[in-house]
């Protein structure tokens, strides 16, 4: 994190101790070095105080922090994101593959199973749609290039835009196509 290297930066050019600042900001010196070396961070009051110290606004003072913390929100909004597509990804294709098997080799329990196999790829594809809307990312591109930490220009954006609901009903249809084809497969296997 910056804000360590801020303080003590600032610290050094005004010519000041540890303990001379924990005394004009009402804490330990202890505490200025915890902030110094990141091990933990000031509460507002603090920041406030550093900040009229130092003559230097809060935004200066904790900017490179807030770059880094947006950073890392978002590092974390790609994994979940992935981590769900990748969860829905197998559930629909196991949603996809097992009708048939599951209904020649255990009947009606089979198709109890895939109708819970169903509901819970349902439920997953919900989610992924909720964090697709969240993030504005929709069409093959969007994601692509939000799941490498990117953005895309307005331009992009808007041609992309464009492209969504035609992309839309080529993948309803495309899927139900597979599942259709895959299906009189596995019939024609076991039958």
């Amino acid at each position: 994190m910056e804000l360590g290297r801020q303080i003590k930066r600032y610290r050094n050019e005004a010519g000041i101790s540890q303990d001379e600042l924990a005394e004009k900001v009402y804490v330990s010196r202890q505490t200025i070095s915890n902030w110094e070396n990141d091990k933990n961070y000031p509460d507002i009051n603090s920041l406030l105080r550093l900040s009229e110290i130092f003559h230097v606004s809060i935004d200066i003072l904790i900017k490179g922090d807030v770059e880094e913390m947006k950073e890392a929100i978002r590092g974390e909004d790609v994994q979940r994101f992935k981590k769900m597509s990748n969860i829905f990804a197998v559930l629909f294709f196991a949603m996809i593959l097992t009708p048939v098997p599951l209904l020649h080799y255990l009947d009606l329990v089979g198709i109890g199973i895939w109708v819970v196999l169903a509901a819970v790829t349902l439920w997953a594809g919900s989610k992924v749609e909720k964090e697709k809307k969240a993030f504005d990312v929709q069409t093959y591109k969007e994601i692509v290039a939000f799941m490498d930490g990117n953005g895309m220009d307005q331009i992009s954006k808007a041609r992309e835009e464009g492209k969504r609901p035609y992309q839309k009903v080529l993948l309803a249809v495309a899927f139900g196509l597979l599942a259709l084809a895959f299906d009189v497969w596995m019939l024609w296997l076991l039958g």
